[in-house]
């Protein structure tokens, strides 16, 4: 399986996109832990969403089009309550 996921830092209530192809728990932890370069100043942060894909192909697609930031990420931040 492939994971999209999104995490909110408690330190500046900013989100961050991501994607794993490993068990999306683990990756959590390691962005916990500070393994993460791109969120280790930004902790604490937690785990709000993430989807599951079959495909790579698939996930790849959906993680660059919530990261253009356009209607796809709006309307998932509105349909989880952020906005």
């Amino acid at each position: 399986m492939y994971f999209v996921y999104i995490l909110k830092s408690k330190k500046d209530q900013e989100f961050y996109i991501g994607f794993t192809a490993r068990d999306v728990h683990d990756r959590f932890v390691e962005h916990q832990n500070g393994i993460v370069d791109s969120t280790k100043n930004r902790r604490p942060v937690e785990l709000v969403y993430f989807e599951a894909y079959i495909e790579e192909s698939m996930a790849r697609k959906r993680e660059r089009n919530l990261k253009d930031f356009g209607s796809a990420y709006v309307g998932l931040l509105k349909r989880l309550g952020f906005k």
